[in-house]
């Protein structure tokens, strides 16, 4: 039987997973409240393997190294996402890596993650990382999508389209949250989507 994998991400209702420029909405864009909080660190209480890209994975390192205990960085899920063990696809990373428990897999992300799900005996999840969660989509490695919408658009200043960069998929709701009277966590089965012929 192989691990189940859950592609979690942050989103603003138009899509987008950050921001820039003039945006000045801050973590959460602002927007969270005690139950996400709550929330968050009941859905990392059993054992997981994290899985990141580089690129995730160096900006999660950075964040936490410049933060303080007191910011939002430091929230209690984040201190306990950070003390699972990970595995990172990396062609460019090199140790000593500063995470607590860390295993760096070089090679294309689809046979690294497959090989994973078949191997681990834990649930796999990984926050962020989004081209490489678009690639594992489209291979049918990803058996949930987890999307946490948070109550503002930025048409302006919004960066890092969520699913942009994504194949077509079709979703299958599995279940839903309202938090802190505003954020929707969605949790989806996604199914490669198969366009009908059409007959001329």
């Amino acid at each position: 039987m192989t691990a189940t994998y859950t592609f979690d991400v942050f989103s603003s209702l138009d899509g987008y997973g950050s921001y820039g420029g003039d945006g000045d909405w801050g973590g959460y864009w602002g927007k969270q409240g005690p139950e996400l909080l709550k929330h968050r660190l009941a859905s990392f209480a059993t054992e997981q393997r994290m899985v990141f890209g580089a690129t995730t994975f160096r900006q999660f390192v950075a964040m936490l190294a410049e933060s303080t205990e007191d910011s939002d960085v430091r929230d209690p899920w984040v201190t306990r996402m950070r003390s699972m063990p990970a595995t990172v696809v990396s062609s460019t990373l090199a140790g000593p890596l500063d995470w607590p428990d860390v295993t760096v897999r070089d090679g294309d992300a689809v046979e690294v993650v497959g090989r994973l799900k078949e191997e681990s005996d834990v649930p796999l999840r990984s926050h962020g990382s989004l081209s490489l969660n678009w690639a594992l989509m489209a291979a049918g490695l990803v058996d949930r999508l987890q999307v946490t919408v948070f109550p503002v658009v930025t048409g302006r200043s919004g960066t890092d389209p969520v699913l942009g960069g994504a194949d077509d998929f079709d979703l299958e709701l599995l279940e839903h949250h309202t938090l802190d009277g505003g954020i929707q966590e969605l949790v989806y089965r996604p199914t490669l989507h198969v366009p009908r012929h059409r007959t001329p």
